[in-house]
């Protein structure tokens, strides 16, 4: 099976963040995440979660409220993907976007960017960031308030402190989240000015297609095709889809 097969295999219906299909609600934090390395990436917006030396690096663009990443990150490819980091066989780079509060209302998005960054701080991003998704509020409603972002990182091990505390209330990482929502609009290029949607998979530098997106929801496609690049990296990079 070719690499288009593959990638179309997993097409749902996917136009970007919308009303999220019933489902039951995930709230056990993935087990053994804590121990790996993760770190801000030296552009200064990218969060690298995993080994450095993995063959595979997936980087995701993601925002906090959209439904479809939370598809993704609880009943999609997400559960595979850690699974993956955390036997060291990928990386995994986070960019975070906070459009929808412009596009619903609200500083849901905002308030859990920067949450996220002071869980990097800590140590915690990785558990945070899936108990975040695990618990996600209705897109509409903007639910990520400093009080449930503070009542979800009891979720953590070790993350609740004064200084993550006082972080989250004082939007300690606006700045941050501002340059990482531009680095998103960025990624779009001159065909996507706005950023290139969420979620979005770029795979050894390499972005599955638009066309094909509906695979990260897909998680036996997901792990199929993750299965296929880790055993053979230099193909994947030089396929076109």
């Amino acid at each position: 099976m070719g690499w288009a097969a593959v990638c179309a295999a997993g097409v749902l219906a996917l136009a970007g963040c919308g009303q999220r299909a019933a489902q039951a609600e995930v709230k056990v934090p993935y087990s053994g995440v804590e121990e790996l390395p993760e770190k801000l990436g030296s552009d200064g917006t990218t969060i690298v979660v995993g080994d450095p030396d993995a063959a595979v690096t997936v980087h995701l663009y993601e925002d906090p409220r959209c439904p479809y990443c939370e598809e993704f990150e609880t009943t999609g490819g997400g559960p595979e993907l850690r699974g993956a980091t955390v036997r060291r066989e990928v990386k995994t780079e986070y960019t975070l976007a906070s459009f929808l509060d412009d596009r619903v209302g609200g500083t849901g998005s905002k308030r859990a960017v920067n949450a996220l960054r002071a869980a990097l701080e800590e140590g915690r991003f990785a558990e945070y960031h899936e108990v975040l998704y695990a618990n996600q509020p209705e897109e509409t409603v903007d639910g990520y308030t400093d009080a449930f972002l503070l009542k979800l990182a009891d979720r953590v091990e070790g993350l609740r402190g004064p200084e993550f505390d006082a972080a989250v209330k004082t939007m300690k990482y606006r700045t941050f989240v501002t340059t990482s929502e531009k680095a998103y609009e960025r990624a779009g290029g001159k065909e996507e000015p706005g950023g290139p949607g969420t979620p979005t998979a770029v795979i050894n530098g390499k972005r599955i297609p638009l066309e094909y997106n509906g695979l990260l929801l897909d998680r036996s496609a997901f792990t199929d095709l993750l299965n296929r690049i880790h055993a053979n990296p230099a193909e994947w990079t030089r396929t076109r889809l």
